[in-house]
């Protein structure tokens, strides 16, 4: 059977809000998410199109505006473009008359690309046969993060079309700078109107594509929180080393500021580099009985070696097993090297001692884990280790968020709805990638293979 490339199920997990209430009131819906797939195909290959990299500051202010639009075509009543000191956010609202409000969180903007890398020009959102997926679209965003948003606002349009009614009402806060690790959220979410708005919600969602290639999809309950760095070594403010790039001959006589930054790089983690190191640093919660069982239960519905085959490993740490390698990924904080730059990256060689090197870095942090202990632990081990005169510049980061496996404001409707929905198998924990999800999950349940690809 031909595959669809908007997935039918990640429109119907919204769209079985209804099942708690009436379970055959999915039929005009499902008419109405095929009659409307080649026009949701081609929103998101539009949206695709229209690029916002933070980091670039490339696509702005349009795609704020792109994404009021999207939201104002699929119902919303209202979307506001709002200023931030960095790059605008969307504010809107849909009063359905529910009794009951749910909060969205959507981001507009993209991680930078290089086109050489992509086996089609990231932008054009192309349709190809990808096996053993099928049809696949092949875009920046596709997954990341337009894809599932567009999904959901396909279930929207979908469930307008069909007639019906949403049982709940939505508040919507979309920003553009999450991939540089949202440094001006605050001042969207904390203007009164929307602050107020975001206050009467029982929640807030995010649409995410956590869809395993053996069709297992789960539903993410919280996410890990990650600060992003960069470490900067430079002779000027070291004091040692050169003040420029110099020929590398004098290397001999001359200090380093390369290799001063690898061997207070070298002090931050353990020999294999899979234990923090530093001092004082924070001490993360150990996962309760509740957590272990969810944990045991994902790593017998999940498979290991379809995880292997997504990742591209063979080797979890240390040869952990899979139940004890996802237990690790949910419960431990991380310090990882994203990036290092220094001196020439050019093809061939050129002899120079270069007078700086960076190292970008994120660290993750689990449940009773902040920000700014993190922070203060690193620049002060840093200094008493002789590496003072390294500049620690934060440059964005985002607070560990989690919500328990059976709070009532979510349950009744996502994993209730989603069982007459779907077939719900177990309770189970997973985890995805970004801003990696520390995620307690409620369902899992099989569906068909999603069809949305970014490789």
């Amino acid at each position: 059977m031909k595959k669809k490339l908007v997935s039918a199920s990640t429109v119907l997990a919204f769209a079985s809000l209804y099942c708690a209430a009436a379970p055959d009131d999915l039929s005009d819906i499902k008419t109405e998410i095929t009659k409307q797939h080649d026009e949701a195909v081609k929103r998101l290959q539009d949206w695709i199109g229209q690029v916002s990299i933070a980091a670039e500051n490339r696509g702005y202010p349009e795609g704020a505006e792109y994404m009021a639009t999207l939201a104002r075509d699929a119902g919303f009543q209202q979307a506001t473009v709002i200023n931030t000191d960095g790059k605008p956010g969307v504010f809107a609202t849909l009063d359905a008359g529910a009794p009951k409000t749910v909060g969205l969180y959507f981001m507009y903007d993209v991680k930078q690309f290089d086109p050489a890398e992509w086996s089609s020009p990231p932008t054009e959102a192309q349709i190809m046969d990808k096996p053993p997926l099928g049809k696949v679209m092949i875009g920046r965003g596709a997954v990341n993060q337009k894809g599932p948003e567009a999904a959901f606002l396909a279930a929207l349009h979908a469930i307008r079309g069909a007639g019906k009614q949403l049982p709940v009402n939505l508040v919507m806060v979309a920003e553009g700078e999450e991939e540089i690790g949202s440094p001006h959220i605050s001042q969207l979410v904390r203007r009164p109107e929307v602050l107020a708005a975001l206050k009467k919600c029982v929640g807030v969602f995010m649409p995410h594509a956590t869809q395993d290639l053996d069709g297992v999809v789960t539903v993410n309950l919280g996410s890990k929180g990650v600060i992003e760095l960069e470490l900067v070594s430079s002779g000027e403010k070291w004091g040692r080393g050169p003040a420029k790039d110099i020929h590398s001959s004098l290397k001999a006589m001359v200090d380093s500021p390369a290799w001063h930054l690898v061997k207070a790089l070298n002090t931050l983690v353990s020999d294999d580099g899979n234990q923090i190191m530093i001092d004082n640093y924070p001490k993360p919660l150990p996962p309760t009985a509740e957590e272990k069982a969810m944990i045991e239960e994902v790593s017998k519905v999940r498979s290991e070696a379809q995880a292997k085959k997504q990742f591209s490993v063979q080797h979890w740490i240390n040869n952990l097993p899979w139940e004890q390698a996802n237990e690790r990924l949910e419960s431990q904080p991380t310090v990882n090297i994203e990036g290092l730059v220094g001196g020439y990256t050019g093809p061939g060689g050129k002899t120079v001692l270069p007078h700086r090197a960076v190292a970008k870095i994120d660290m993750r942090l689990v449940p009773d884990m902040k920000a700014a202990d993190a922070l203060a632990a690193l620049k002060a081990h840093l200094a008493k280790r002789g590496f003072g005169d390294i500049e620690v510049n934060m440059t964005g980061g985002i607070r560990v968020t989690f919500s328990p496996a059976n709070h009532s404001s979510w349950r009744p409707d996502i994993s209730d709805s989603a069982t007459a929905a779907a077939h719900t198998r177990r309770m189970n924990i997973t985890s995805s990638n970004r801003r990696t999800q520390k995620s307690k999950t409620s369902t899992a349940r099989r569906c068909r293979s999603s069809n949305i690809s970014t490789s």
